[in-house]
């Protein structure tokens, strides 16, 4: 259970990313500052973290093993996730593209066969292809369903052309941050813990983040400083909390895809985090009894989740490879 634990905390703290992102964009902040910022204002913080717990050396060398991987999968995993959910952020009000995101539960578990695990037979060591855990996407489709149900009235009341310019940026999200992450835990072999891998992959994506902020700079401007605060606690609570939270869960996790798909779907309790933020501080509307439907099948969806990874019968230790 300690990880689906982390995992609804990690939920909490992205939630940050919707509630500011939809208000930032409401300020009139353009979305090219909203995503660049956030990963400039993580490095420092992150570059302390692992300096103070003095593991910087192997992060370095670990990355110099590897720089083209490093660059490849810290950019799917970091700036093809964040860049389109912020530029969605434009078009959709933030509890849409909460919902929207919650795909990643399913995106997760369709990634699977795109690993390998090593087992050991008669013969020596050998290479299987993962399976899709079928049982754990059929949990996941009700906690899908759920946030279907809550986003439903609301759904309804939006344009065509503003629901797909703010679905299709969120939906290669949902495929990007899994790969990313994944891949990652893959390449490192647990040889990195979360602090590190989340400061190689934010020093791996700078160079796309520098050339975003050009290219913001160049055709937007400055940002206000309203923006550039907001984008600092973004970073903090989601870029640094957040982000580590969940990357210690996948961790922890990583050698059962099943239970790495229970923990990625604790990402749901996000649209509900979001939800109450944006009532709470940018005074929308209160949710309507259908939408209190879908919240609690939600809440049944991870329930059973939870007890489904608990009570799993222990399998003998994989690794996962590249």
């Amino acid at each position: 259970m300690g990880p689906i634990i982390i995992g609804i905390f990690a939920a909490f703290f992205f939630a940050f990313t919707f509630v500011l992102n939809a208000s930032m964009d409401s300020a009139g902040g353009s979305w090219i500052w909203s995503a660049s910022l956030r990963y400039l204002f993580m490095v420092p913080f992150l570059l302390l973290i692992v300096l103070v717990r003095k593991n910087l050396k192997p992060l370095l060398i670990e990355m110099k093993r590897a720089p083209a991987q490093w660059l490849l999968w810290s950019f799917i995993g970091f700036v093809l996730f964040y860049a389109p959910l912020c530029y969605a952020a434009a078009y959709s009000p933030g509890w849409l593209i909460a919902g929207t995101w919650q795909i990643t539960i399913i995106s997760g578990s369709l990634l699977v066969p795109l690993f390998y695990t090593t087992i050991q037979t008669r013969n020596g060591p050998l290479q299987v292809r993962e399976k899709i855990p079928y049982r754990g996407l059929a949990i996941s489709l009700i906690i899908l369903l759920g946030i279907l149900i809550m986003q439903l009235e609301n759904a309804q009341q939006i344009p065509l052309q503003t629901f797909l310019l703010g679905f299709l940026p969120v939906l290669l999200a949902s495929f990007a941050y899994p790969l990313g992450n994944r891949k990652m835990m893959a390449l490192c072999g647990g040889r990195l813990d979360a602090y590190q891998r989340v400061l190689g992959m934010t020093l791996a994506s700078l160079p796309f983040w520098f050339l975003l902020a050009c290219y913001g700079l160049w055709t937007e401007g400055t940002p206000s400083s309203l923006q550039i605060f907001q984008s600092l606690i973004v970073a903090v609570c989601s870029g640094v909390i957040a982000t580590v939270l969940f990357f210690m869960a996948t961790d922890l996790v990583r050698k059962d895809m099943k239970k790495l798909a229970a923990v990625e779907a604790t990402q749901s309790l996000e649209v509900l985090f979001a939800l109450a933020g944006e009532v709470i501080f940018l005074s929308i509307a209160l949710p309507s009894a259908l939408s209190c439907v879908g919240i609690a099948v939600v809440m049944i969806g991870m329930l059973i989740h939870s007890q489904a990874s608990f009570k799993q019968n222990l399998h003998p230790v994989h690794t996962i490879n590249n």
